[in-house]
Formats: C-alpha cells, structure tokens, sequence
C-alpha cells in the first residue's frame, strides 16, 4: 500500500469518526492530493486543486473548508452537524464574522463544544463552517456570548 493509499485511508477513517459513517468517501473521494508539514503530517487534503479539509496541528481534527463543507452538507441529514441562524446574522456569518449565540436557532443536539460544525439559515443553505464554542443546550439558550467561531464564511471563498 502506497503512502497516498494510506494517507487516504486515514483521513477517511478521521472523518468517519467526527461526521459519521460514509462521511469519509464523499468528503474525501479517490484522487485526492494531500499537502504535507516538513514532518510528513497530513496537513491539508485537496480536491480537483480545491481545499476540503485541514488536520488541526493541536488535536488532530479535521477543519472543513466551504468545499469540504458542501460536500458534506449533501451527505448528511438535516440537522446533522448543522448550526442554523436567524436571518438578521445571515450577511454578518456569509462574510466570515463570528455565531453569537442570540442568532442561534437550532443546533444539531448530538454535537459537543469543540465539534466542527456547518452554519447554515433557515432554509439549509451554507453560510459558513467553524468550531462550536458552546454546547447544543447553551447556544440555544444562551442570548449572549459567541456560539460559533467561524473559520471560513461562503462571502470570503
């Protein structure tokens, strides 16, 4: 087995874990090409010259890009991985700025503080994709503070 064989595997089996089975194969199918640190780590996957997804160097999790995100978003079942936001914060998330958790109107109640998350709007169109700061039951209740910090919104891509 080649060294990309087994690149593609693990990032497969990673992404499996955090998103759900079957989530590797569609995020990350054959013909992927990966960046690598001077240590020989995964760093980032790309696909067709576009960016899926970065391993975090801190705690090896995977970190979606607006493509990964996509892709995803057509897998999974609404509201699997989703954290869905009033209209008032729609142009504000789409430009990359940060969830609070007032905006907040549903979150998928499987995920953890920490867990890589798809902001979408009430009608499941992506908005942007970042790390959950809070838990399901806090974002929600919560009216104050961020809920999301957003990596990548779909403005900036």
């Amino acid at each position: 087995m080649s060294n990309a064989d087994k690149n593609l595997k693990k990032v497969r089996i990673m992404a499996d874990i955090q998103f759900g089975k079957g989530c590797g194969e569609v995020l990350f199918p054959d013909g992927v090409t990966f960046q690598l640190s001077k240590t020989k780590r995964i760093r980032q996957v790309l696909y067709n010259g576009k960016h899926m997804a970065t391993i975090r160097a801190k705690d090896g999790m995977l970190t979606l890009s607006i493509d990964g995100a996509v892709a995803l978003h057509g897998m999974l079942e609404k509201p699997a991985s989703r954290v869905v936001i009033c209209e008032d914060a729609v142009p504000f998330v789409s430009k990359g700025k940060t969830t609070f958790a007032k905006h907040v109107v549903d979150v998928d109640p499987d995920l953890r503080a920490g867990d890589e998350v798809i902001v979408v709007d009430a009608s499941d169109e992506i908005l942007a994709t970042g790390q959950l700061l809070l838990s399901p039951h806090e974002a929600i209740r919560m009216g104050r503070g961020p809920a999301v910090d957003v990596r990548r919104g779909i403005a900036q891509s």
